[in-house]
């Protein structure tokens, strides 16, 4: 719709006149609830509390503009594509009455929950079916909830100008329809069509929302609700294709009827286009039911939107009278609504009560009244009354029937009753009302006791009390405390209300009474008052007292001093004041300082005594009362006079006393007179009666007196002086020194005894006030080397062991407890000549150690360092060994032993000799002569060769052993006739290699070990052997005639003048004949067997003359020739077979032959290796 809103004030109260315009409807509610439409030309009054402009709600499609003419404001609300004119809208003249309908709303809220509008006479109820639902305010999100104005929409004209068309269309076919129930004509639809579950009570052109009965289908219809808008204006280019197709649904069927639900069922609809029918799936409708109470005509109420085709009615009322209809939508299909269907659901038991009310009570009766609940259909009959019989227990009936009141007798009084009442009917019993509570009525309580003081303070009184007697814990009492104020004239106050047993007032008066009584509430009325009882507060601490002064003349000692009562003594009289001081030292403060109280008592003056001369003092003063401590006053400082320190403590040592020295530590005086102590004199005397003198004057408490004696006493004085002057002397201080160390030792006396052994003895020093403890001797050769060998108590020591003909040094020194005294002066003495000393080093002169080669199985070499002759010159030695031979031998340090056994232990010592005799032996060392050189082996050939002779000799294993120690050397002559090594080692065997052939070869052999070498043997000659004739190459065969071959081989020159002979074998098999021996170097073959294979092979020999005769000596046999004997034809293809095949066959030989040498020369460096470790390396 378009509409126009004017605002103008009327009186004092500014009113809205909302103008409909021609040919369209306004939808108000009235006060009463009743739903009026509005039809234009017409201006509706409505009331504005606040002065404010409403909101205006717009559908999509519709502006609303804010016009101000002639001080009247208007608002008007038309198409977006419509252009809107002031002077095309004159404003209306005002109604000549305009009733208040609508009530006062905070003027930000969107809407008021229930704005009422004024009547229009000559309109009537629209049927609830065609009421003009406007979507909630939540469908257009683009609003501000809390603004006056709407926000224009976006849109493009074309599609306003369609939007426009389209729902004119939809006006005239509702008005063609027919469907009224008053005067006036229904109002078109709207123009946004909203599936929702709630019924829509339309404010001010906008609907809203309330709960529906949808159950769990709410959320599913708000959610289309939300997104029919937008849906419909997106779709508002096909609008016009709907008309052409028709929707026809038929009329639901209701099965399953029960007291609160059935059972709805429908069938899916039917479209028409063009005369055509046609079905469509379930999932292309939404389907809305929606059921109504009141008649065909009344208020329809939806309660399902979704595709199902079966839906449970659920929350139904029993024995009511229902219609329900169901509407299809398509999103391009119009909608179709179906026929009405009419069911009844079943009765059923009433429900529930309320809860009954008490109308009259006494002090044993309770009259109790109820009404009847819905009955569901069928009649109630009867009713059930339980109740808990005051015991608060289960309950237990009291009354059944069908009154609706009843009487409760014989109670208790002041008694709780819980009850609760149930309905009967044909069909059940109804559930049970909520439960109540009532009180039978009774007495007022019994005066309680007086209140009781728990605490009182200077503004506060803490009070409790206790319930009356003879009241049970379970009454409910309220208490009253009434209080009158010690003359002020006001009489009792009630200053608390509650049902605690204590309170606290406050704000009170210090030390002042107050009165009390107490009263006792109950549902009945008011006890009696108690006993009056009186509790004061207590008194406020006081103020502060006068700042203390001085009375008269301050002295050393003492000081009187006064002061003033405090101004403000808190409400109670002063008990006694308490004077508090710290003491201060003049010219320092001492923060931590403590206070001390001096006096206390009611005077207002104190003579302070007892004081310390030159000290400062602070004094203060408070007051104590009733009420408590007060504050202290302001502090009076005194400073009494200073008079000459006391006598100071009796010096005291510092540390331990030194033999020469003393260091002296001491106090202040415990009394300084009142002023500082500038300085110490420290008097010392060696005894009382002497005279003393002053050894120390400053202000240091500690001093060092020196140039004393040791072990002395002597004594100190100590006094002080300040500013004044000096004190008294301290009582005296005997100190001794520390005793000292001995004087230092005379010269020591020395005495020989013999040649090792000298005494010495010494006088004792002076001690130093301490007995000598020990002495102690040093000695020594050398004046400025000398060590301790002697300490103890004793004055005289025997050195002993010392050695003849020396010089030695010696000197003492006493030791106390004081310390080690100066050593005393060096004595000198030598000791007189001796026998010589023993001989330290002997030792046994080794093979390489010596210059001449000697045979050490038959001679020892010793040598030995000459040893210390003892003043007088070593002439000779004597050398024992063996079974005590002995030998003389002049002054050497060297000598051999010979004639000695060989491989024999000899045990060799020696001594020295001089002018006064034999020296002691020395050491034994033990020594042993090396057996005597073994004798050369007998020397053998054992194999002979014609480049090679492997010798042996002795007896023993080929190899050299680890623990053999027998070596042997064999010599060669070589061609100068000179006899060289060729082979040095422990082994039995040796082979001589490289030699020539039928040579003679000269050798000898030499055994040796530890002992030395032995002779050489006998010279030996053995002679090689010839050499063979060399391997020949493979004979060649050639075929001559059909079984005559010429078999060749190649020539060998003779050797050494020897000449050469051949031997031929021919194999037919396995077996080799000889068929010639001979010089020739060829040889024919004749009688052979055609087409059998041959083999032949040839070797060279040796014929020699000598003594035994003439000689052969073979070489080697040459590889095999292969040859087949075959007809003449085949000659020229077989000669050259043999020769192939020979030749094939040699090169393997030649490559065998080779691999094997290969394999064997790796064979023996390895051997010779594992040799060259095991018995070099290892060893």
């Amino acid at each position: 719709v378009s509409c126009e809103l004017k605002y103008l004030p009327v009186g004092s109260v500014p009113v809205i006149l909302v103008q409909v315009n021609p040919g369209e409807t306004f939808t108000i509610t009235t006060e009463d609830g009743h739903i009026q439409c509005i039809q234009g030309p017409a201006h509706v009054p409505m009331m504005s509390p606040n002065g404010s402009m409403p909101p205006i709600f717009v559908p999509p499609g519709y502006v609303s503009q804010v016009v101000e003419e002639n001080g009247v404001r208007k608002v008007v609300v038309l198409p977006h594509s419509a252009e809107f004119h002031p002077s095309m809208h004159p404003p209306p003249h005002p109604p000549p009455h305009v009733p208040h309908y609508m009530h006062h709303h905070h003027a930000l809220l969107p809407h008021p929950p229930h704005p009422v509008y004024p009547p229009v006479p000559g309109t009537g109820e629209l049927p609830p079916q065609f009421i003009h639902q406007h979507p909630p305010p939540h469908v257009f999100q683009e609003q501000e909830p809390r603004s006056h104005g709407r926000t224009n929409f976006i849109q493009r004209d074309e599609r306003s100008l369609k939007m426009q068309e389209h729902l004119k269309k939809r006006l005239k076919d509702r008005q063609a329809s027919g469907h009224t129930n008053n005067k006036l004509n229904s109002p078109p639809s709207s123009p946004h069509k909203v599936n929702n579950s709630s019924s829509a009570a339309v404010q001010n052109g906008n609907g809203k929302g309330q709960q529906g009965t949808g159950g769990p289908l709410k959320q599913k219809q708000i959610g289309k609700a939300k997104g029919c808008p937008d849906a419909e204006m997106g779709e508002s280019d096909t609008e016009s294709k709907k008309y052409d197709t028709h929707l026809s649904i038929g009329k639901p069927v209701v099965s399953d009827i029960q007291a609160r639900s059935a059972v709805l069922s429908w069938n899916l609809p039917v479209s028409s286009q063009n005369g055509e029918s046609h079905s469509h799936s379930p999932a292309a409708f939404t389907f809305e039911v929606a059921i109504s109470n009141s008649g065909k005509n009344g208020k329809f109420k939806s309660v399902y939107v979704g595709e199902e085709l079966t839906i449970t009615l659920p929350d139904l009322r029993p024995a009511t009278d229902y219609h329900a209809r169901v509407s299809a939508t398509s999103s391009s299909i119009k909608e179709s609504v179906s026929e009405l269907v009419s069911f009844t659901t079943e009765s059923c038991e009433p429900d529930c009560p309320a809860a009954p009310k008490l109308i009259n009570r006494t002090k044993n009766s309770l009259s109790l009244q109820w009404k009847s609940s819905n009955d569901n259909g069928s009649k109630i009959t009867n009713f059930l009354l339980e109740w808990d019989e005051g015991k608060n227990g289960p309950f237990k009936e009291c009354y059944y029937g069908h009154l609706k009141q009843y009487k409760l007798t014989k109670l208790s009084p002041s008694t709780k009753y819980s009850l609760r009442l149930a309905a009967k009917n044909d069909i059940g019993m109804s559930g049970f009302s909520e439960t109540v509570t009532y009180y039978t009525a009774g007495m007022v309580p019994p005066a309680p006791p007086p209140p009781v003081l728990v605490e009182a303070g200077v503004t506060w009184l803490a009070l409790q009390w206790s319930p009356p007697s003879g009241v049970s814990s379970e009454d409910s009492l309220t208490y009253t405390l009434d209080v009158e104020e010690e003359g002020s004239g006001y009489g009792f106050q009630p200053q608390y209300n509650g049902d605690e047993l204590s309170c606290t007032l406050r704000n009170l008066r210090r030390s002042t009474s107050y009165k009390f009584r107490l009263f006792a509430y109950n549902s009945e009325g008011k006890s009696s008052p108690s006993e009056v009882v009186e509790h004061s507060t207590n008194p406020d601490k006081p103020g502060p007292p006068s700042k203390p002064t001085t009375k008269g003349k301050i002295h050393s000692h003492s000081v009187k001093v006064a002061w003033e009562p405090p101004k403000d003594n808190g409400g109670s009289d002063i008990v006694d004041f308490c004077k508090s001081f710290a003491v201060y030292r003049m010219g320092f403060f001492a923060a931590g300082s403590k206070w001390d109280t001096i006096y206390s008592g009611s005077q207002r003056e104190h003579v302070c005594d007892h004081l310390k001369p030159g000290t400062s003092y602070r004094m203060r003063v408070h007051c104590v009362s009733r009420g408590g401590e007060s504050q202290a006053s302001d502090i009076l400082t005194v400073t009494t006079s200073a008079v000459p320190p006391g006598p100071c403590p009796t010096p005291c040592l510092a540390g331990k006393a030194k033999p020469k020295e003393i260091t002296l530590q001491w106090g202040p005086p415990p009394v300084d007179g009142g002023s500082d102590i500038t300085e110490y004199v420290i008097e010392m005397a060696n005894s009382e009666q002497e005279e003393r003198r002053q050894v120390y004057q400053g202000a240091a408490p500690e001093c060092t007196v020196s140039n004393l004696l040791p072990g002395r006493t002597y004594c100190f004085w100590l006094r002080a002086a300040n500013r004044v002057g000096f004190g008294p002397h301290s009582d005296r201080a005997e100190i001794s020194t520390a005793p000292g160390p001995p004087d230092q030792c005379c010269k020591p006396a020395i005495t020989c005894k013999n040649a090792t052994c000298v005494a010495v003895s010494w006088e004792s020093p002076a001690c130093n006030g301490a007995e000598i403890s020990e002495y102690r001797l040093e000695w020594g050769q050398v004046e400025g080397s000398m060590h301790v060998i002697y300490t103890g108590p004793c004055q005289s020591y025997e050195v002993k062991g010392l050695t003849p003909a020396t010089t030695y040094y010696c000197r003492v020194q006493a030791v106390n407890v004081a310390g080690v005294g100066l050593f005393g002066e060096t004595g000198v003495v030598t000791t007189p000549a001796s026998v010589p000393a023993a001989v330290s080093v002997l030792q046994l002169l080794e093979e390489d150690q010596m210059e001449v080669s000697l045979p050490l199985s038959t001679c020892l070499a010793i040598q030995w360092e000459e040893p210390c002759c003892h003043g007088a010159e070593i002439t000779g030695y004597n050398i024992e060994y063996g079974e005590k031979q002995l030998v003389t031998v002049g002054r050497n340090t060297s000598h051999i032993l010979e004639n000695l056994l060989p491989d024999t232990l000899y045990r060799v010592r020696i001594q020295a000799i001089n002018s006064f005799g034999v020296g002691p032996f020395s050491h034994s060392i033990k020594a042993k002569t090396k057996p005597l050189p073994p004798d050369p082996p007998h020397l053998e050939c054992v194999v002979f060769s014609y480049q090679s002779l492997k010798l042996k000799w002795g007896e023993g294993p080929s190899r050299a052993l680890i623990t053999n120690p027998t070596q042997f050397n064999l010599q060669m002559e070589d061609r100068f006739g000179r006899f060289v090594t060729v082979y040095s080692g422990p082994c039995h065997t040796y082979k001589v290699q490289r030699l020539s052939e039928s040579t003679t070869y000269y050798f000898k052999i030499q055994a040796y070990n530890d002992a030395g070498e032995g002779e050489f043997s006998d010279v030996y000659a053995f002679t090689t052997t010839k050499s063979p004739p060399a391997s020949l190459k493979a004979p060649k065969a050639n075929q001559l005639e059909e079984n005559t071959y010429e078999i060749t081989w190649e020539p060998l020159q003779p050797m050494k003048g020897d000449s050469i002979v051949y031997i031929l074998q021919l194999a037919a098999g396995r077996e080799f004949d000889q068929v010639y021996k001979g010089p020739e170097t060829s040889f024919r073959l004749t009688g052979l067997q055609t087409n059998c294979e041959y083999r032949i092979r040839v070797c060279a020999g040796r014929q020699s003359q000598d003594a035994a005769g003439s000689q052969e000596l073979y070489g080697p046999y040459s590889p095999s020739a292969v040859f087949s004997s075959q007809k003449q034809e085949l000659e020229s293809q077989c000669a050259a077979v043999p020769t192939e095949l020979a030749d094939s066959k040699k090169t393997l030989h030649e490559e065998r032959f080779i691999a094997i040498v290969l394999l064997c020369g790796f064979a023996v460096v390895a051997i010779l290796f594992a040799v060259v470790i095991q018995y070099f390396v290892i060893k």
